[in-house]
């Protein structure tokens, strides 16, 4: 089992606020719809779910994997 490395940097959140990430996992290769990416996951602590985090698929995954977000519906295009 991957255990996350500490982070050296605070995210701001889409409201504003500052959040410390618990730890980061990086170069680990994923399957998505049977095509490998290699990718890195930031973990910051889910307020809504125990023992739960968000996983942050930020824009060079997006740009990468081609992917199209649809902002006005909320829907993500792989």
């Amino acid at each position: 089992m991957l255990k996350p490395k500490p982070t050296p940097y605070n995210l701001r959140m889409v409201d504003q606020t500052i959040a410390k990430p618990l730890g980061s996992i990086k170069d680990l290769m994923i399957n998505f719809h049977g095509i490998p990416y290699v990718i890195a996951f930031t973990m910051i602590q889910n307020n809504v779910l125990d023992f739960s985090y968000f996983m942050l698929l930020g824009r060079p995954w997006l740009k990468i994997a081609k992917i199209s977000h649809d902002w006005g519906n909320n829907t993500i295009i792989i």
